[in-house]
């Protein structure tokens, strides 16, 4: 069982690969899609991690690999500029997944 990282900036790519998890950057929606391609191929991969910038280029690739069940456990990491996502997001997450509305 291995790790891979999609990112977008090269920071992020040469810390994961100080703990030993290998990776690429890829910058816009094409370079992603590609980066992708090439993690899904790889039939070792079990945990997909992907910078949150990087996922915002190819957001219905991430959301049909989430919704898929399937290995590889697709994971968003912030970068070294912190998270995107909003406060709820986990809240806004769990209403998309299950339709449940949580207060």
């Amino acid at each position: 069982m291995k790790g891979f990282l999609i990112s977008d900036n090269h920071d992020t790519l040469v810390l994961l690969k100080l703990a030993g998890i290998d990776g690429l950057v890829a910058h816009g929606s094409a370079e992603t899609s590609k980066a992708l391609s090439a993690a899904l191929a790889m039939k070792d991969i079990c945990i997909l991690l992907i910078t949150e910038l990087a996922a915002e280029s190819i957001p219905e690739k991430v959301k049909e690999l989430r919704s898929s069940g399937r290995l590889p456990l697709l994971v968003e990491i912030p970068d070294r500029h912190g998270t995107r996502r909003g406060a709820d997001f986990l809240t806004g997450y769990i209403r998309e997944a299950i339709g449940v509305k949580l207060e």
